[in-house]
């Protein structure tokens, strides 16, 4: 499936932000990243909704726009991690804050806990 973007004849900043982490799934990813190294199983697991097929394109392109990095090891079975680049690592004092407005915004509803380290 193509990349669905936000067309940007201005070059504005938020919008080229936006087509790089917007949508669904890839502040989740890059959120749960936050905890270090994880495997596509891994993944899977603390986002049980996501399908297989989603999550790849959504690995691919956050690898493509150098939001992650994908290592590969020569092993058998083989072994891929994920992780974030700096360039990733630089998301998350900004995912932290919307994380903190949507609570502080909508008190009447009850967040779970978001199993991150502080950044």
């Amino acid at each position: 499936m193509a990349r669905k973007v936000i067309d940007n004849p201005n070059h504005c900043s938020l919008v080229h932000a936006m087509n790089i982490i917007g949508g669904k799934w890839k502040p989740i990813i890059i959120y749960i990243l936050a905890n270090g190294n994880l495997r596509f199983g891994k993944l899977l697991i603390f986002i049980p909704t996501i399908s297989k097929k989603v999550l790849t394109e959504q690995l691919r392109e956050l690898e493509e726009d150098g939001i992650i990095n994908r290592e590969r090891f020569a092993e058998t079975p083989p072994r891929v991690e994920y992780s974030l680049t700096e360039v990733g690592e630089a998301l998350l004092p900004i995912l932290r804050q919307l994380s903190e407005w949507t609570a502080a915004s909508f008190e009447d509803v009850e967040f779970e806990a978001c199993k991150i380290v502080d950044v």
